[in-house]
């Protein structure tokens, strides 16, 4: 009798999933807060406020991270489409600097009073952010070895208009972005497994 050997690779944790995971999730949380601070007819300062503000403004950094890995991925896999994905990140980044903005505002009502948001940004802000992300998943679904499943950004996409639609509707969206960033392989997968859809 012959014992086979077999060999198990353990990756460390990347930054890549860990965005991928905490920003949906962290967002889930602000919009279970934003639920739970409306209960009594009042939104405002307190507790469930300030913990959903927080979780909002983290899971916003951890959307930044994830921009700024997924790019370092694409570069990796193939540098063809170098300007669209730098692209993709600056207008990413620039909305998350948006939302940051606005968040920080929220939160310190001096500091909204004394630097408010420029009109234009506050406008194009958030869309920058949803077309720059939704840039760099299509290309995480269609570069080779594809990383992502074809039907993940379709998913995201849903999630961000379910957002845009309503904030009463944070929940229902953070989980379909949870969802669809949640197949996101940061590594090819070894042996040349087949992609999967």
């Amino acid at each position: 009798m012959t014992v086979a050997n077999t060999r198990v690779t353990v990756r460390p944790v990347s930054w890549t999933r860990l965005a991928a995971v905490a920003a949906p999730l962290l967002l889930l949380l602000y919009g279970v807060s934003r639920l739970a601070d409306g209960l009594d007819g009042d939104r405002g300062p307190g507790p469930a406020w300030n913990f959903g503000h927080t979780s909002f403004l983290i899971s916003i950094v951890a959307f930044a991270v994830l921009a700024v890995e997924l790019r370092r991925m694409l570069l990796a896999a193939t540098p063809r489409l170098h300007t669209l994905t730098d692209i993709a990140t600056a207008a990413t980044l620039v909305g998350a600097a948006s939302f940051l903005w606005v968040i920080l505002g929220d939160l310190f009502v001096g500091f909204a009073q004394t630097a408010p948001l420029p009109d234009p940004l506050y406008l194009a802000g958030p869309l920058l952010f949803q077309l720059g992300l939704l840039t760099l998943l299509v290309r995480a679904a269609t570069v080779r070895p594809r990383r992502l499943p074809r039907w993940a950004p379709p998913l995201v996409l849903v999630g961000f208009l379910a957002l845009g639609a309503s904030l009463d509707l944070l929940p229902v969206g953070a989980a379909l972005i949870f969802a669809g960033l949640l197949p996101l392989r940061p590594h090819p997968e070894p042996h040349g497994l087949p992609d999967r859809d």
